[in-house]
């Protein structure tokens, strides 16, 4: 009798001591017959360990959970929440519009047509140019971007599209912009007048003849997006004979001959003291009527291989270096409010009685 009981005792033992499956060869088999998996092995959307037979996939920050005690969202998910986990491979199967290991970040629709990059919501910029945020030093170049600490700044994407294209996919080519020709003005018995840019060259050592002969250059963004940026443009020197007109004239040509004749007619005025440099920068042509984006200064070095190539100067001033400081009576319109954009070709179709690259030219009254 007392054999009997050992026996059936052993073999209770041996019986509650295995595991399920052996653990699949992916744990260890701990007390009571209860698996110990690896790393990313478990069994079932609990996760437990039952016989780990099934892989786990990454956990994100969730788009979407429910809240905590505490009223705490956005607590690591499987798959983020925004996709369904493959047992067998341990990926996540993503819904439309997330991708990731994990599903973690958003997808930029349509890729951003093949006409612009993605990027994360903290790494946009909201400039325009350099110079539409406040700028203490004259050579800073990046456009700026806000400190962004929200919880999806590296989840959340969208596109940035190349010049010339637009929409939220970059889908669209942009038509040219300009005033419509029909606008009535409050005051018709005063001249029209032009946007006025005002750029201030201010040494560092606080004499403008030390910098004599350094060269620098002028980046000018259009309404479509794109980016030109002038020769080099040589600073005057009073020591070897070169005129402040000289210079003045110099700033003009070169804006002048940027490509394309994005800038048809411009008008350079200016002035200096002993201490700064003064130059009025007005926009008086086709096709850049209306506002425009503010100017930004290449000012550092930009050696061998670079391209403009530029010795760069030594610049400082307390506030920024270009200030809009006449507005246009101007305005700026896609196809000039007179004609239909085709974002196939980026060329507008006018309407009767209009003509030109936006629709600026009156061919006859309707």
């Amino acid at each position: 009798m007392l054999a009997s009981v050992l026996v059936l005792a052993s073999l209770f033992s041996a019986v509650s001591a295995s595991c399920d499956n052996s653990c699949s060869g992916h744990g260890v088999c701990g007390q009571r017959g209860v698996c110990e998996c690896y790393d990313n092995w478990g069994l079932g959307l609990s996760h437990l360990s039952g016989d780990c037979s099934e892989r786990i996939c990454p956990f994100e920050f969730a788009w979407v959970d429910n809240p905590d005690s505490g009223g705490a969202f956005h607590k690591y998910a499987e798959c983020s929440n925004r996709g369904l986990c493959n047992r067998d491979s341990g990926e996540c199967e993503c819904f439309p519009g997330y991708e990731g290991k994990g599903c973690q970040r958003t997808a930029c629709p349509n890729d951003c047509s093949g006409h612009g990059r993605c990027a994360y919501i903290e790494d946009m910029s909201y400039s325009a140019v350099a110079n539409d945020y406040y700028n203490n030093y004259f050579s800073y170049q990046d456009a700026a971007t806000f400190n962004y600490y929200s919880w999806d700044r590296g989840k959340t994407r969208g596109c940035v599209c190349d010049p010339e294209y637009g929409d939220v996919d970059c889908s669209k080519r942009m038509c040219q912009h300009g005033t419509d020709i029909m606008d009535q003005r409050d005051d018709i018995t005063t001249a029209a007048k032009y946007q006025t840019q005002m750029l201030t060259f201010v040494a560092d050592l606080g004499d403008l003849d030390l910098i004599g002969d350094k060269t620098f250059a002028l980046t000018f963004k259009s309404q479509l997006n794109e980016t030109f940026t002038t020769v080099p443009i040589k600073f005057y020197n009073p020591i070897a004979g070169g005129t402040f007109n000289e210079f003045i004239l110099d700033v003009q040509t070169a804006l002048h001959k940027l490509p394309n004749r994005v800038i048809d007619r411009v008008e350079v005025h200016g002035s200096r003291d002993a201490l700064q440099a003064t130059l009025n920068i007005t926009f008086t042509g086709e096709h850049v009527q209306g506002p425009q984006n503010l100017l930004t200064v290449r000012s550092i070095l930009c050696g061998d291989g670079c391209t403009p190539k530029l010795t760069g100067m030594e610049l400082y001033a307390k506030e920024q270096n270009i200030t809009e400081v006449q507005l246009s009576d101007f305005n700026s319109y896609e196809c000039g409010r007179r004609g239909k954009c085709d974002y196939d070709t980026g060329i507008c179709n006018c309407f009767a009685g209009y003509t030109g690259l936006s629709c600026g030219t009156i061919t006859a009254l309707v």
